[in-house]
């Protein structure tokens, strides 16, 4: 049957391993980009395209492939005509993954069994938006609904975190709302914002800064701040990795060239990246954080829709070099001068899978599980065929049992089922490795191993 209730699960040992191990455990989601504000201000949505379409650019991508114009994916067009493309765009999405979560979406929130196509987008859309106004349907609501323990949003240094302090004073029942340290704009010294964020920096942290001195204060300064409101997890995406592991002395230089108007070298600006992120491992460590690299991502590849409608709109790709040196010597350099923090890789390429989890395993420490990994398929590669290479190349060349698992990197308070999604691909691989006879049928094991995944080892490795 279509997307039954063994959706995925092709034997008895995957299915009992999802429906009484995986299924009832809450969702830790370490890292995804909800509004804060959204949260703590309870947002409802007027209809289902605002909840289902607005800020998903996994759907736009699809709609823009298909032919769709833009006055019905970020336009302002009418909300039953954009509803009515994504249906007639997703009836024929064969073998996509947001096809799968979709339905997963439509069963889980709306009780809505059957397929959606454009021959019955008006009575779903009208079935849909009346549930939409329940108040079980707000932001707080889905959260609720969806069991989830822990969300980790994306956070600017310089944020006052006023909406989440708003969260802690008014908490959602069973659920932290915890922000994450995002400094990219910090590091990245050759984007022609540099100097108005050091403006804002200085601003945040009431601090004047006028040396690299001052500029490193003022981040400390707000990695306390965060670290005081709930943060125990940094991200940081480098589109390239640094060339070169840069000196205080060359960062310093390179720091004031650039509050001067001067133009960097990329070797300056390498230097200077590698060294701000030396700075910021150290404090990490100290304060037992967990850092997170994502590597590969190449942006704003279409110079016309960028000036159209911004950044993050679906126009992003998976860039091609060679990041497994680079992410060595950047690791190596922290490992011996600050101390290494526990660490999670991500590639958006899949050809990085196996040297990014073999040099995982070259930065270890006693006592503590996997403190370098490989983080959940990322993006354009969070699929089913996705999801399993990257745990079958974490099985064959590190543990798999040590993963902390999904994440939903999402926008939408509708994405939890992808957690859903990834226990079910994750069990039927730990079944099928089962029935072919590759590993014991022992259910106690097997079920410490899935809840592990599942669950438990988030919850220990960023001890929550």
């Amino acid at each position: 049957m279509f997307m039954d209730e063994n959706f995925l699960l092709m034997g008895k040992t995957a299915q009992t391993l999802y429906h009484e191990v995986a299924k009832p455990l809450p969702i830790i989601d370490y890292h995804c980009h909800l509004s804060p504000a959204e949260i703590a201000n309870n947002r409802r949505f007027s209809s289902i395209t605002q909840a289902w379409l607005g800020g998903d650019h996994y759907k736009w991508r699809l709609m823009r492939i298909a032919g769709v114009d833009e006055a019905l994916i970020t336009g302002n067009g009418d909300d039953f005509e954009k509803f009515l493309a994504f249906a007639k765009t997703i009836e024929k999405a064969i073998g996509n993954p947001v096809y799968h979560w979709t339905h997963l979406e439509m069963q889980r929130y709306f009780g809505i069994f059957e397929p959606l196509t454009a021959k019955n987008a008006k009575d779903l859309y009208d079935r849909m938006n009346q549930q939409i106004a329940e108040p079980s349907f707000s932001a707080r609501g889905l959260i609720e609904r969806s069991n989830v323990e822990v969300i980790c949003t994306t956070d600017d240094p310089v944020d006052t975190l006023e909406y989440h302090r708003a969260v802690a004073a008014d908490p959602i029942p069973n659920c932290t709302v915890r922000p994450t340290f995002r400094p990219d704009r910090a590091v990245l010294i050759d984007k022609s914002d540099f100097s108005d964020y050091v403006t804002l920096l200085s601003k945040a942290a009431n601090v004047k800064i006028e040396t690299f001195s001052d500029f490193l204060a003022a981040l400390e300064s707000r990695v306390d701040f965060f670290h005081e409101n709930g943060c125990r997890l940094s991200d940081h995406d480098f589109g390239t990795l640094p060339s070169v592991i840069g000196t205080e002395h060359g960062a310093a230089a390179a720091f004031e060239k650039k509050q001067n108007g001067g133009t960097l070298s990329a070797e300056e600006a390498d230097g200077f990246k590698s060294y701000v992120m030396l700075f910021l491992a150290g404090l990490f460590a100290k304060r037992n954080w967990v850092m997170q690299l994502h590597c590969g991502a190449q942006r704003n590849n279409s110079t016309k829709m960028f000036n159209a409608i911004g950044k993050d709109t679906g126009f992003d790709t998976m860039s091609d070099y060679e990041v497994a040196l680079r992410v060595s010597r950047l690791l190596d350099a922290m490992e011996q001068s600050v101390g290494l923090p526990k660490t999670i890789l991500y590639s958006l390429n899949p050809k990085d899978n196996y040297p990014m989890i073999a040099l995982c395993g070259c930065f270890t420490a006693p006592g503590v599980a996997a403190k370098t990994q490989y983080g959940s398929a990322w993006w354009f590669i969070d699929h089913k065929e996705g999801m399993e290479k990257q745990m079958m190349d974490t099985a064959n060349l590190n543990l798999l049992s040590t993963f902390v698992g999904m994440l939903t990197d999402s926008r939408s308070f509708l994405s939890y089922p992808r957690h859903e999604y990834f226990r079910r691909i994750l069990c039927n691989l730990v079944g099928r490795l089962v029935d072919n006879g590759e590993f014991p049928a022992d259910r106690e094991l097997l079920s410490s191993i899935v809840a592990g995944v599942s669950y438990e080892n988030a919850k220990a490795f960023f001890q929550f």
